[in-house]
C-alpha cells in the first residue's frame, strides 16, 4: 500500500463530515490491539478492613464453622 493509496473508499452515497468522522474513528477503535484493563488498586484503608484469610471453605458444616473461633 502505497502513501497516495486510500485506506477506504466511499463507494455509495455523500457521506457528511460527522459521518466520515465517526467512521474512521470506528475504524481507528477497532483497528488497535486489543489490551487488558489496568486491575483496580485496592487501598490500603480498604484492604485492612478486608479479614486476612478466613481458612474456611464450602462444603458440609462450613456455615457453623464460620461463626466458630479459631
Amino acid at each position: 500500500m502505497s502513501a497516495e493509496e486510500p485506506l477506504f473508499r466511499v463507494v455509495h452515497g455523500t457521506p457528511t463530515a460527522e459521518e466520515l468522522a465517526a467512521l474512521v474513528g470506528t475504524i481507528v477503535v477497532r483497528t488497535r490491539p486489543a489490551t487488558a484493563p489496568a486491575p483496580n488498586p485496592v487501598s490500603t484503608w480498604a484492604r485492612s478492613a478486608r479479614p486476612a484469610g478466613t481458612g474456611h471453605t464450602a462444603g458440609p458444616g462450613a456455615w457453623r464453622a464460620s461463626a466458630l473461633p479459631r
